[in-house]
């Protein structure tokens, strides 16, 4: 089964950094796409930014300048380095990957990241 452990979430004053990072295991097959979705009180859950296999990066509009994913094929772990944070980033962040082969989605179970003073 497909585990994903996911880390890095906390509070931090606005205009300070995080680094969120998620590890997966479990898949024979390896994972085409790994992202961070996040979720704000009342709100749909939304992409942040993903990453392809090859190194192909998307963001959010809101996000582009301020936060960078990476990722670790090796290690099967993804990383969200999240600058100038605003309190409008609140909210919980969760890793997503797609599986290859069948493209079937795992989710993580959120890490909460709150910007506030």
């Amino acid at each position: 089964q497909v585990q994903l452990v996911e880390s890095g979430g906390g509070l931090v004053q606005p205009g300070g950094s995080l680094r969120l990072s998620c590890a997966a295991s479990g898949s024979p097959f390896g994972f085409a796409v790994m992202g961070w979705y996040r979720q704000a009180p009342g709100k749909e859950r939304d992409l942040v930014a993903d990453i392809t296999s090859g190194g192909s990066t998307n963001y959010a509009d809101s996000v582009k300048g301020r936060f960078t994913i990476v990722r670790d094929n090796g290690k099967n772990t993804v990383y969200l380095q999240m600058n100038s944070l605003k309190p409008e980033d609140t909210a919980v962040y969760y890793c997503n990957v797609k599986e290859r082969l069948w493209g079937t989605n795992y989710w993580g179970k959120g890490t909460l990241v709150t910007v506030s003073s």
